[in-house]
């Protein structure tokens, strides 16, 4: 949307790819949505091996079995996905589908990195290295950027798992702004006093954080989300391309069409980066967030130099 309403609400789009079939099915039906209503987003991708499906261990863990039951994961995701990279290594993600991210680009989206490989990023991220940090966030980038002829500008981590490592690596890498947390406005990271590249974290929640939760279910699930948005001005949401880009793309394109009615503007997190009048300084955190399983980085306080 273009000529922005002063005072107008304005909501940060934040596409996450996490695996081949919301690659390959998932991207395209969003990019019809966001195209037949005049509107572009910031799209993360992920674009090494999808092994998705050996989240399955996860089960193991009583807070992720609930959350996967709570949101009839099979049914949202469905098997390919929850199954994909158990037995036998899984697709390479980007060799196979170079053609839909070069769609996502030339229709005039934001393109960012989300992960190598989102399930060795979230699950082993603290085992990791520097040196391992770095070689999978490089490969990542050279995949975007065999695809684009350049590297992407952006970066948003797997399953928000981001410590100071990742982000002095990814500073390194020249990203134009991250979104790596959880939090409450656009923020400058601040690692051993040097103030890094600004984040913008993701203020709202996910679908499968929600659903099933104090009452909420997809009868209701676009009201109260759309009653979230406006508070603070400036709102950052997640959607996943397996989610509503497939099983929920019915409901996503009628919050598009609610959101619009209400005068939300909808634009990409790099144009709420150039927006902003002031970025302030802050650290990052650790913490647990109801409806998600394990810690996520967050924003913490703010910081005087």
């Amino acid at each position: 949307m273009s000529g922005p309403e002063t005072g107008a609400p304005r909501l940060g789009l934040r596409v996450d790819v996490d695996t081949f079939r919301g690659t390959r099915d998932g991207v395209p039906a969003l990019l019809d949505s966001l195209r037949d209503r005049g509107l572009h987003a910031s799209f993360f991708f992920s674009v090494g091996p999808d092994n998705m499906g050996r989240h399955l261990w996860r089960l193991l863990r009583p807070t992720f079995l609930a959350k996967m039951l709570r949101s009839n994961a099979a049914g949202l995701y469905g098997w390919d996905i929850v199954l994909r990279g158990t037995l036998w290594p899984g697709p390479p993600i980007a060799a196979r589908l170079g053609e839909v991210i070069a769609r996502t680009a030339a229709e005039g989206h934001e393109i960012g990195l989300h992960a190598w490989d989102h399930h060795a990023w979230q699950a082993r991220l603290e085992q990791m290295d520097s040196a391992a940090i770095r070689e999978s966030l490089v490969r990542g980038v050279d995949a975007l950027a065999s695809i684009l002829g350049h590297p992407p500008t952006c970066s948003a981590v797997a399953g928000w798992k981001c410590d100071e490592r990742v982000l002095l690596e990814k500073q390194d890498l020249g990203f134009e702004y991250n979104s790596d947390c959880r939090g409450t406005e656009i923020f400058r990271p601040v690692v051993d006093g040097v103030p890094l590249a600004p984040q913008v974290p993701v203020t709202l929640p996910t679908y499968d954080e929600w659903i099933g939760r104090h009452g909420v279910t997809d009868e209701n699930y676009n009201e109260l989300l759309l009653d979230e948005i406006g508070g603070s001005g400036v709102d950052v949401l997640t959607i996943h391309a397996e989610v509503e880009g497939i099983s929920k793309h019915a409901m996503w394109c009628d919050f598009l069409d609610r959101a619009l009615e209400r005068g939300v503007r909808v634009t990409t997190l790099g144009e709420l980066v150039r927006e902003a009048p002031e970025i302030p300084l802050a650290s990052i955190d650790r913490a647990e967030l109801a409806g998600r399983e394990g810690w996520l980085c967050v924003q913490g306080a703010g910081v005087e130099l």
